[in-house]
């Protein structure tokens, strides 16, 4: 089922029938904080009085024409200047081929050191996420070309330019070594597209030892790593060690997704712990919500059975 709804978030026909049937608004509305700025700022303001962090990504990707990637950069920067105004957490991600990736890498650098210089402006952090394997090492380009001079020395709310790695890939080892080196601020996922064997684990085993490996690593030598997983067994061990080893309850934090685990993300707040929502908007919702029922089967019979339900009304 994961490989089967991976394979149709990619489908652009799906996505504008999905975007066009009000059955599936409930489910949406789950892990979409809205369509609009204006109706996602009060779920930002939620989390920001109840003790959570934000960032705030505008959804879109895989854009093919270059002044779509213009205004895609465009709506960030108006974001920021939003999440100033508003007083809540100036931190948003991106993905690079919302940014023109796919066309060239030069418009993508472009618009992104466009968004960084705004957040550099206003104080603000930029996460750039991580896409499919094929864009990694261009990501990873992108990340060193607009990250701002000195920003390795900003706190964990200062202006400055994050990455993702992903824990899936066999070759994120490497690359989380490197961002050691370079002092930078790594988010960890376990990845959520559809990838070939030979760059990726296809074992949810080796995928969960990966990225306990990679999030102890990180724990002891990152600056500031962010643990983006709702897996309560390894939320747990990084607890465990970083109690054990005396690691500051300030020096990194937990990240999870809007609409997941709110039990969870509260229990965490509570106890002490540093905790970040990923909020998410936009219209072009479709390829992320997707990805989110993939990652959670349960989530496509709940869909299921609420359409049922609409069904019988009718």
């Amino acid at each position: 089922m994961r490989s089967t709804l991976l394979t149709l978030s990619h489908r652009k026909s799906l996505g504008r029938l999905a975007t066009r049937v009000p059955v599936t608004r409930p489910m949406v509305r789950r892990f979409i904080s809205g369509e609009t700025l204006d109706e996602a700022l009060p779920a930002i303001r939620r989390l920001r009085d109840a003790g959570m962090g934000t960032t705030v990504d505008v959804l879109g990707e895989s854009v093919t024409a270059e002044v779509e990637a213009r205004a895609a950069a465009g709506r960030y920067v108006a974001l920021l200047d939003a999440l100033a105004r508003d007083g809540v957490d100036r931190n948003v991600s991106l993905k690079p081929s919302q940014m023109g990736l796919a066309i060239d890498a030069a418009l993508a650098r472009e618009n992104i050191a466009r968004v960084v210089a705004k957040a550099t402006e206003v104080g603000a952090f930029v996460r750039i996420d991580m896409e499919d394997h094929t864009t990694t090492d261009a990501t990873l380009d992108l990340w060193r070309a607009v990250r701002p001079a000195g920003a390795q020395d900003a706190g964990p709310d200062g202006a400055d330019v994050g990455v993702v790695i992903q824990a899936a890939l066999r070759r994120s080892g490497r690359d989380v070594e490197d961002m050691i080196e370079a002092g930078a601020r790594v988010r960890l996922c376990k990845g959520a597209y559809k990838e070939p064997e030979a760059v990726a684990y296809a074992d949810k085993a080796e995928v969960d030892g990966a990225y306990e490996r990679l999030m102890l690593r990180l724990m002891r030598a990152a600056r500031y790593p962010a643990i983006a997983t709702h897996d309560v067994r390894l939320i747990q061990r990084a607890i465990e060690v970083a109690t054990a080893e005396g690691i500051a309850r300030d020096a990194f934090e937990f990240q999870m997704l809007y609409g997941i685990r709110r039990d969870l993300q509260e229990q965490l707040v509570g106890a002490g712990w540093r905790v970040r929502v990923y909020v998410p908007f936009g219209a072009q919702w479709y390829p992320y919500f997707m990805r989110r029922l993939a990652e959670r089967p349960a989530n496509v019979t709940f869909l299921l059975r609420n359409m049922w339900r609409d069904r019988g009304a009718s």
